[in-house]
């Protein structure tokens, strides 16, 4: 017998894997040799597949929520967002067109600019094999603040970049028509990404027509700077994202403010019989001036690691990495950076999010060991730890106190030893590892796109990074860490066609949190919290949201975010705990009083005995609440061998009953039934079924009543099936005994009436034999 006891109260859609896990040689990530053996797992198909991370406890469907959206007709690649909190002006760069919104309400279009591409040049990007219709046209790629009056604006411009200044009063460009050769990207289907800097644009992009040339630059115009064009520094890199992280200004280092940029590139230091893509992090310092002699107009502290983001017994690693976050708070000692990966051959569709501390990116920059090129076998290269003898300054570090002291005052004046060492040895031998030495959320049949994280503060006091994980098929995840793993408060289908979201932004203003995703067609404004779609007590602390409380005396569920001052007798559980909740809530489980056990087919209807007046004779009462079938919804692997149990409950007017249907066929097995009369005329039903799957299932239980009729479905998948021997179903049983274990806690408070539930199973099982 299998039953589970996770978060299933309000949970629609649910997608319940039942798998195994892979099985492979546990091995050191660096050794060459278990590289090849972890990567035989990315690249090679799998005989056993496993079911990973938790599904999103409730799926609102695209109608269900209030969404706002902006789209102009024949406008498209709605793909580079900028927000004005202070302004309330979302600023959209689209194909061909600027756009400002009102970034309360989308909807409310304030201006727009056509910025489009002259026929001459449409012709000559044509002849060069470029589509006229597609390619050959502007699409806006830069959008950066440069002052409060004015933005910074770059365009592809049918192949050769443009940039210009955008005046915010009148909303026309100055026509400055600088050229962007470096600062943004020829082809609109190459990487891109950049960041204004104390009025400086910090770039990484391609240099030329073809993208062969990669480059992380600074357009400025006292001391312009770019990477070497050399393997070593840059090799075929996929930019992703760039930010700023200003210098503890109170700290006795006197350090600089520094500059990161991640990408995604081909490695030099791992021998592979493909193109194997390794994830990094690069960083240049603002006050960088470049050199004298050696490296003149090039950046002397330009260095790069690896990040690392894999399962603890490195069996997957998930080294392309599509975007990231960094999270900056007061209530954090330190920044700390979330990156969205997935492997470089998703054949499993597996996605993570690992964290990292700002203090351990620093410590392998500062302290770690470099990497040198090694000639070996005449002209074969191979890339090793440097173990000799580190010059002073320290290469690639910033102008610090230290470096004043010893009278290097800028990166000019540093030793042509110094900068000839950073020139050659740019990269880290030291990798970046995440927090926990392991990914927050690992999330299997979905590719993650973008990420913004949102710090919140729960009524007890604790606090929550709130991650909003959007996917390619056009959903957005909010998931949360807590002590006991990773859990999906829910799924939120953003576009209706399913189309990837290509950015994502996000909203802290006091009282007007909004997330913002845009795409191909266009723009979706979505609140950071549905807590007024949960009707009971219930519903709304089960949904584990930070950002959602039951106010007792309006009997609503409230966004605590949204409220001038908290009351006492707001009632929230992040860890599940719905006890609080009033008596005449719908709980979890029947209360104590009358009960009816029935095994009946299911065409038979329960008989609960109930002496209660029929308060449903009014149709203005008359409600059907159903909860959908369950097992453990958050058990990170789950394997089922033999039977199982399925179990889903209602709350409804005297006459309710169950129908269940298996692929869409009725169930003709025994349909158990349990049955409480409630204090108000209402019946509580709790209906099981007992089964076996040896292929992908659909379980549908439905409702039938007076009052109306409610139907709910879960698919159980059965992966591996054929490939996995007793031995590996035994392991995986355990490791989903494990996980369950893990929810006993949450389950003491309805201890009493969970043996009264066992002891139903049991009855039933007897009538069965």
């Amino acid at each position: 017998m299998l039953f589970g006891t996770g978060d299933f109260f309000c949970k629609r859609n649910i997608r319940l894997q039942l798998s195994s896990n892979f099985h492979t040689a546990r091995t050191p990530i660096m050794a060459l040799s278990g590289l090849y053996a972890a990567l035989g797992l990315l690249f090679g198909a799998a005989a056993a597949a496993a079911a990973f991370g938790p599904v999103p406890r409730i799926t609102w469907e695209h109608r269900e929520v209030q969404l706002v959206h902006f789209q102009e007709p024949e406008v498209f690649n709605y793909s580079t967002l900028l927000l004005s909190d202070g302004k309330d002006v979302l600023y959209v760069g689209a194909r061909e067109v600027i756009f400002a919104l009102n970034s309360v309400n989308i909807a409310e279009k304030h201006h727009e600019l056509y910025w489009k591409v002259t026929e001459d040049k449409k012709t000559k990007c044509a002849d060069k094999g470029k589509s006229k219709q597609t390619e050959c046209l502007n699409y806006v790629r830069v959008l950066q603040p440069l002052n409060d009056d004015v933005l910074y604006v770059c365009g592809t411009n049918a192949f050769q970049p443009i940039c210009d200044h955008l005046n915010l009063m009148s909303f026309e460009l100055r026509g400055k028509n600088e050229d962007g050769k470096g600062r943004c990207p020829f082809d609109p289907a190459q990487s891109y990404t950049s960041v204004m800097v104390d009025g400086e644009l910090y770039s990484g992009t391609s240099y030329n027509f073809l993208g062969s040339e990669p480059i992380i630059s600074r357009n400025s115009h006292q001391s312009p700077l770019r990477t070497e064009y050399a393997i070593p520094w840059l090799n075929e890199p996929s930019f992703v994202f760039a930010d700023v992280i200003r210098a503890d200004r109170n700290s006795t280092e006197e350090d600089d403010d520094k500059v990161y940029f991640f990408f995604t590139e081909m490695s030099v230091e791992y021998e592979f019989v493909g193109k194997l893509m390794i994830p990094r992090i690069s960083r240049v310092c603002k006050r960088d001036q470049g050199g004298l002699r050696t490296l003149q107009k090039k950046w002397t502290s330009f260095l790069k690691a690896r990040l690392i983001c894999t399962t603890p017994d490195k069996n997957l690693i998930f080294n392309i990495i599509n975007d990231v976050f960094i999270l900056k708070s007061p209530s954090l000692k330190e920044p700390v950076i979330y990156g969205v990966f997935t492997p470089q051959l998703n054949n499993m569709g597996l996605s993570a999010v690992c964290a990292y501390n700002l203090s351990t990116v620093e410590d392998v920059f500062s302290k770690g060991k470099y990497m040198q090129s090694a000639t070996v076998e005449q002209s074969h290269t191979k890339w090793v730890r440097y173990n000799g003898e580190i010059p002073k300054p320290r290469p690639g570090a910033c102008i610090n106190k230290e470096a004043r002291a010893a009278n290097y005052m800028s990166s000019l004046n540093l030793p042509d030893k110094t900068l000839q060492f950073v020139k050659d040895h740019p990269l880290m031998d030291d990798s970046v590892t995440p927090i926990g030495d392991r990914p927050r959320l690992i999330k299997r049949d979905v590719r993650y796109t973008q990420i913004v994280v949102d710090r919140v503060t729960a009524l007890n006091g604790s606090m929550y990074d709130v991650m909003f994980v959007s996917t390619d098929k056009g959903a957005l995840h909010k998931a949360i860490s807590y002590e006991n793993g990773m859990h999906i408060i829910e799924e939120i289908q953003l576009f209706p066609n399913f189309e990837p979201v290509q950015t994502l932004l996000l909203s802290s203003k006091k009282g007007k949190r909004y997330l913002y995703a845009g795409s191909n067609s266009g723009v979706v404004q979505s609140p950071v919290a549905f807590c007024d779609k949960y009707s009971t007590c219930v519903d709304c602390v089960l949904a584990r949201d930070p950002y959602c409380a039951w106010k007792s005396h309006e009997a609503s569920c409230i966004n605590i975010l949204k409220e001038d001052e908290i009351e006492r007798d707001w009632i929230q559980n992040v860890g599940g705990d719905a006890s609080s909740c009033p008596a005449s809530s719908s709980i979890p489980f029947p209360p104590t009083g009358t009960s009816f056990l029935s095994c009946v087919g299911s065409d038979s209807p329960p008989s609960p005995t109930n002496t209660m007046p029929d308060v449903w004779s009014s149709t203005e009462l008359v409600m059907v609440m159903l909860l959908p079938p369950f097992l453990s919804d958050q058990a990170q692997h789950v394997s089922v061998h033999g039977t199982f149990h399925l179990f889903c409950q209602a709350t409804g007017p005297s006459d309710a009953r169950f129908v269940w249907k298996k692929n869409g066929q009725k169930m003709e097995v025994c349909v158990s039934e349990q049955s409480h009369a409630l204090a108000d005329g209402r019946v509580h039903i709790l209906s099981w079924v007992k089964d076996a799957v040896a292929e992908n299932s659909e379980y549908c239980c439905s409702v039938l009543s007076k009052a109306g009729n409610k139907t709910s479905k879960v698919l159980i998948t059965v992966e591996g099936k054929d490939s996995i021997g007793q031995a590996e179903w035994v392991k995986e049983y355990d490791s989903w005994r494990s996980a369950v274990s893990e929810h006993h806690a949450m389950m003491q408070n309805w201890k009493t009436t969970w043996v009264s539930f066992l002891t139903c199973i049991l009855s039933c099982t007897m009538l069965l034999e």
